[in-house]
């Protein structure tokens, strides 16, 4: 394969088939999360609206799906909802944050084939509702 120029910059072919591979790998590892979050696979496979949906298995009002417009606010915002996500699935160390932030696609993969992890549900809002309870008591 020759090289491929994008925006003037030139790629190897196998830059491109590598990175064909890692889209394809994110686009299963995102199928198999919805599925076992109870969401439609072919949401999935939508740009945009799989954010939509993402934004729903984190508990997040479907609005928060347009702050990744929001240029270098939607890297913090990134890093955020794939802390919630591994919340979502009961992961609450740090080791798993860091392992969340830094191998994202794998950690996603992970998720979502291992038999063992189970979605427990939405996290977001969750400790200002824990707070509150610990304030009313």
């Amino acid at each position: 394969m020759g090289d491929i120029a994008i925006l003037g910059m030139e790629f190897s072919g196998a830059t491109g088939m590598a990175a064909m591979f890692m889209a394809i790998i994110a686009v299963g590892a995102n199928c198999k999360l919805f599925m076992k979050c109870e969401q439609p696979i072919w949401a999935a496979l939508v740009p945009g609206y799989n954010v939509v949906i993402a934004m729903r298995i984190l508990g997040r009002p479907d609005v928060h799906a347009l702050l990744f417009l929001v240029p270098l606010f939607n890297i913090y915002f990134f890093f955020k909802t794939i802390i919630e996500l591994a919340q979502a699935f009961g992961k609450n160390t740090v080791t798993d944050f860091a392992l969340a932030a830094v191998f994202n696609v794998f950690y996603v993969l992970n998720l979502s084939l291992a038999w063992q992890e189970e979605y427990e549900g939405p996290v977001y809002g969750k400790s200002a509702q824990r707070t509150s309870n610990l304030q009313a008591a």
